[in-house]
């Protein structure tokens, strides 16, 4: 008996390789198209820039998936339209930050100069003066507040990680810290009045007060950081140590501080730039002058932020040089932050551990 084959057809030839494909200038034709339909509607309406771009992106994440499901299908138009999403969000969430660089960068940057940078504002009155006695007092503050913040905070954490094994003690350590975490800056500022008043009675004024308001700001940023770095240690690290007969607070010091030393040092850094321009506890404790002050622990200090809120709120007669010092000092304390983000960026790859 012959069986004869039936003739099939290769179901591979009739499959398509390459799906059909919008050209990669198709985003930029759409954004162009809707963009002028959106300028000709705000013309006819008189809409300002604002209804302007919202219109745009509104008929952009409307015509650019129905153009892509007609070609591409579906499952591109969604994704192009969460991609317009995505960036529209974006676009939201750093127009302020633009928005606000760019104002103080205008306003302060005409205030710059070596006069500014060198000189105080002691018995200066209109043009004239600078932010030195403020740079000064700022680091010196925030330095004393470090050196308080720091070790009690890695300590804490080397407690609750190491040792609290979560134990009650610990438990209460973490709910405070938590509660620390969001109380407000003047609160901070209240705590240290009120202690330094029992030392030194009513009406005292000095930058040590003003450290001890911002270590209490500063510590549970720290504990909160190092906790996390010193739990991403793996445990095999720990066992390998005391499998060598090393006590646990040499393990500690040798092995799991040093493999987190990064990230612990990238924490403390950003803790600083995030008390650097506190004012409300300043104004408090630390108070303000027109005089440079080296000494923590006599005296008033002035610091950045107090002398922008005094240069904006007092700013003297004219009022132009003093708004313009204010501008010059926030377009300062902005730079100061964000060289201090830097520097916890570089610290964090240097110290990082190796791959290999």
């Amino acid at each position: 008996m012959t069986i004869l084959d039936s003739p099939t057809t290769d179901r591979r030839d009739s499959l398509p390789l390459v799906a059909p494909q919008l050209p990669r200038w198709a985003p930029l034709l759409a954004l162009l198209i809707a963009g002028c339909a959106a300028g000709i509607v705000a013309i006819a309406l008189s809409w300002g820039l604002a209804g302007t771009v919202v219109l745009t992106v509104v008929l952009l994440a409307v015509g650019l998936p129905l153009w892509s499901r007609a070609v591409e299908g579906s499952r591109r138009a969604k994704d192009r339209l969460a991609t317009i999403l995505i960036w529209s969000t974006f676009g939201i969430a750093i127009f302020p930050l633009a928005t606000l660089i760019w104002q103080v960068v205008k306003n302060g940057a005409p205030a710059l100069s070596s006069e500014f940078f060198t000189y105080s504002m002691r018995n200066v009155v209109g043009e004239g003066g600078g932010i030195y006695h403020a740079i000064i007092g700022t680091l010196i503050i925030t330095l004393w507040a470090t050196a308080i913040s720091v070790p009690v905070g890695v300590l804490a954490a080397v407690y609750l990680v190491e040792y609290g094994e979560n134990r009650l003690p610990a438990r209460i350590v973490t709910f405070l810290v938590d509660v620390m975490t969001g109380i407000p800056s003047i609160v901070a500022g209240l705590f240290a009045y009120a202690l330094f008043v029992l030392f030194f009675g009513p009406g005292v004024r000095m930058g040590f007060g003003g450290s001890v308001a911002l270590a209490v700001l500063m510590i549970p940023i720290v504990v909160r950081s190092t906790e996390e770095m010193l739990k991403l240690v793996p445990d095999e690290l720990r066992e390998a140590s005391y499998a060598l007969g090393v006590p646990k607070w040499r393990t500690i010091t040798k092995v799991v501080i040093p493999t987190s030393l990064a990230g612990i040092i990238t924490g403390v850094t950003l803790a600083i730039a995030r008390v650097a321009g506190e004012t409300a506890p300043l104004l408090i404790i630390a108070g303000k002058t027109d005089s440079v002050n080296f000494n923590a622990f006599a005296e008033r200090m002035q610091s950045l932020p107090v002398f922008i809120y005094y240069s904006f709120t007092q700013p003297g007669v004219p009022k132009e040089f003093g708004q313009e010092r204010a501008w010059g000092a926030a377009l300062v304390l902005i730079a100061l932050v964000m060289v201090l983000n830097l520097i916890a960026r570089v610290i964090g790859r240097f110290f990082a551990p190796s791959k290999r």
